[in-house]
């Protein structure tokens, strides 16, 4: 349920936080259906795409800007570095990106080159064996590990004859289908409309300019001679137009967020973030942590809007678990500017909890792509507990690497809550320590302040004497002020 908060005149710094249902209990094996979504979940799948739909190219005379129709492809990839099996990794990956999509992966093509081709990123007898592939698999579109340019885009599927696309429109096409809040589906919008305006392009007519010179015809009046514009030159410009209201329209939401970062930091309420690659785990530790009921789903990228939940260490100190996009190889740059003021929430945390799939192929990997996002957004100095997740399915002996290589981690298992009180234990020891020393003697009719030492500082000690509550404690400097008429004199 979602409390809402009644008028008064004290600040609540968890106004805009979702509590659990008071009836969940936490680590039981009995709730693992009610802890992962499962009404989110059934009204997604229940919007798969339809198959059948077709993706072959047409001559159309509108700028192409259309709602991705994958359904049968061919994945193909460029190995310039790395390892072959480094390679193959990545392939796979697409493989499930490409799943997530809603297509159905029939084969995949990898050539080893030094750099992709500048014409149409693979060589020439390259391409001529996808388009045997293509026709032999009866594929409508082709997907290319890579971010393409236009004239790659174009010079492909004038050679293959069908649709191609490429790793970043896939990714967008999954953060377009995901995307719930109002401000992800902006940031969303955002980053499709800066992606295709670097693409535009027509046939025919659409290339056509619009009453230029007398075109308009006699009868034309004013207005309509001149030069003119071309219909790819309007569709620009509008969608330069949708994009700065779109920018506006975040910059408000970013306000709305930055407000309530600084209500939290005044009232020293502590923020822990969960980061990881995607379908590492995050949604699922997060249920595990405060049963929050989040949406679950065995795909990348099930969780794109953020979701933070309130936490109590054991002596009772409040702070926030907050649930992030997941990250990946090579996220496209557009995703990462659009989402840029929700990634903040990452990098206004005092902790982070850095999830990591201990039965994926290349842990490592996923590891240093994460940090690599982390750096960009300026979190990468922030403490990070690293958390292997899917101990009870990962292999014993990359388990034991791992945590040779990561001395600060803990191997967890969110479905069956292996570890996940050790993670609580070592999140909570680095939290930030509460500024101020206080030794105060309250009066029990002020019993409010000795509430809040309980939830927002740490209690050294406490007795309960004739006069009032006898406390020493660390708190947060507004609240060491609030107890200043009741300092215990020397």
């Amino acid at each position: 349920m979602t409390i809402t908060p009644r008028p008064t005149s004290t600040y609540d710094p968890y106004a805009d936080i979702t509590v659990a249902p008071p009836d969940v209990e936490v680590g039981g094996e009995e709730n693992d259906a009610g802890t992962t979504g499962e009404f989110e979940l059934d009204e997604r799948h229940s919007l798969r795409r339809v198959a059948g739909l077709s993706t072959e190219l047409e001559d159309v005379t509108e700028v192409e800007y259309r709602r991705l129709r994958l359904e049968r492809v061919v994945l193909v990839g460029v190995w310039s570095d790395g390892s072959a099996d480094g390679a193959e990794t990545s392939l796979a990956e697409l493989a499930a990106l490409t799943s997530t999509a809603g297509s159905q992966v029939l084969e995949g093509l990898i050539q080893r080159r030094q750099k992709p081709d500048p014409a149409t990123f693979i060589g020439s007898g390259k391409v001529d064996e996808l388009r045997d592939v293509v026709l032999t698999t009866g594929a409508d579109t082709v997907v290319c590990d890579g971010e393409l340019s236009a004239s790659q885009l174009r010079n492909l599927e004038d050679r293959v004859g069908i649709k191609v696309v490429d790793r970043t429109m896939v990714i967008l096409d999954i953060f377009a289908q995901h995307a719930q809040s109002r401000e992800g589906k902006a940031q969303v919008e955002l980053a499709q409309l800066e992606y295709m305006s670097q693409r535009l392009r027509g046939w025919g007519g659409s290339l056509s300019r619009q009453a230029g010179g007398r075109a308009g015809g006699a009868g034309g009046g004013v207005g309509t001679r001149g030069p003119g514009e071309t219909k790819l030159e309007t569709d620009r410009r509008r969608i330069h137009a949708r994009m700065s209201r779109l920018r506006r329209d975040l910059a408000g939401m970013r306000k709305s967020r930055e407000t309530k970062r600084a209500d939290r930091r005044r009232h020293a309420v502590p923020a822990v973030s969960i980061v990881g690659y995607t379908n590492a785990g995050k949604s699922s530790l997060l249920n595990r942590l405060t049963g929050a009921g989040v949406l679950v789903e065995d795909a990348l990228f099930a969780t794109l809007d953020p979701t933070v939940r309130r936490a109590q260490t054991g002596d009772g100190r409040v702070y926030t678990l907050a649930d992030t996009v997941g990250f990946v190889r090579h996220l496209p740059h557009e995703l990462v500017e659009s989402f840029r003021s929700t990634l903040e929430e990452v990098a206004e945390a005092d902790v982070l909890v850095h999830v990591v799939d201990g039965s994926h192929p290349d842990p490592e990997g996923q590891l240093s792509a994460v940090r690599g996002v982390l750096a960009d957004i300026g979190a990468g100095d922030i403490p990070e507990v690293v958390a292997v997740n899917k101990a009870d399915a990962a292999d014993p002996m990359a388990l034991a690497r791992l945590l040779r290589h990561e001395p600060h981690a803990v191997t967890v298992s969110a479905r069956s809550g292996d570890g996940v009180d050790k993670l609580r234990a070592i999140v909570e020891s680095e939290l930030p320590h509460p500024p101020v020393e206080v030794d105060a003697l309250v009066p029990y009719q002020h019993g409010e302040l000795v509430s809040r030492v309980h939830t927002a500082g740490e209690v050294v000690s406490l007795t309960h004497e004739a006069a009032g509550t006898r406390l020493r404690a660390n708190v947060p400097e507004d609240l060491a002020a609030a107890l200043a008429p009741y300092a215990a004199r020397e």
